[in-house]
């Protein structure tokens, strides 16, 4: 967290804030309000900023990341040197409008299937720098993280399984060079996912699956007598995930959570 703080900063400031040195040094407090309803998300980013900008600025929240904010609400107030609080302002409210719009989509989706046995996912279809952040962000939304990177599980998809000759032999070939990561293979057909849930597979991804088909691919699991989760996933809109998850899934993943981001308003005032 504190590199890319750093490195926003740098962006931001470069070799220094000319505006905010116009300022006097004095003593300042500045609130910040929000400005639409949202759920709450990027503390510890906004106090970063500030932390690395100059710590004898203070940051008073009235809120915690994950809380559902209200028009007209304040979020915290920030008592410090006025140039570095104005410094600060642009690089703290980036942060905290990004991740608190990510968590607030979440919130939605989350709402969306409340009352089902499904959960919503995210993907790796993130900013660039700004995962483990979005991540974190998904989570204070009420929703569940994939894997971090290529690194901690795999997923065998369509190319992996024509560069491999087949799921049969992607499959054999994971378990055979990682065989404690967890594995996920994704599937296009029906047919596809009984060869995957016939291998044993604890979870695969229904791409592209219409209602008809998600049913059906429950059914065939139950058929098969098999465990292995089953996700839905591609385009998937609010308008649709309550019925995707009434059709049995597990899963349901939604890369528009991290890659379709829609900050939220905050306004921050200096008010003595």
């Amino acid at each position: 967290m504190n590199a890319v703080v750093r490195a926003a900063l740098a962006e931001d400031v470069g070799t220094g804030d000319a505006t905010a040195a116009l300022a006097p040094g004095r003593p300042a407090r500045a609130r910040l309000i929000c400005r639409e309803e949202a759920i709450l998300c990027g503390r510890p980013w906004f106090d970063a900023v500030y932390r690395e900008l100059d710590r004898a600025v203070g940051v008073h929240w009235q809120a915690q990341d994950g809380d559902r904010l209200l028009p007209g609400q304040t979020v915290c107030e920030i008592t410090g040197p006025a140039p570095v609080i104005l410094t600060g302002e642009r690089t703290a409210l980036n942060f905290l409008q990004t991740l608190s719009g990510t968590a607030t989509l979440t919130r939605r989706y989350v709402d969306a299937v409340a009352g089902s046995a499904a959960r919503i996912f995210d993907t790796r279809k993130t900013l660039p720098g700004l995962r483990v952040a979005q991540k974190y962000a998904v989570r204070c939304g009420g929703g569940c993280n994939q894997r971090m990177g290529l690194f901690d599980a795999m997923l065998i998809k369509e190319n992996h399984i024509a560069a491999a000759g087949g799921i049969t032999a992607a499959v054999r070939a994971a378990r055979q060079r990682h065989p404690d990561l967890p594995l996920q293979v994704e599937v296009e057909t029906i047919e596809q996912l009984t060869e995957v849930l016939d291998l044993g597979v604890e979870s695969v991804l229904l791409d592209n699956f219409d209602l008809e088909q998600l049913e059906r691919a429950v059914a065939v699991r139950v058929a098969q007598g098999r465990v292995a989760a089953l996700e839905a996933s591609g385009g998937i809109g609010l308008a649709e995930v309550a019925r995707i998850a009434a059709t049995g899934v597990d899963r349901i993943s939604v890369g528009g959570l991290t890659k379709h981001v829609q900050a939220v308003d905050y306004s921050l005032r200096i008010i003595g």
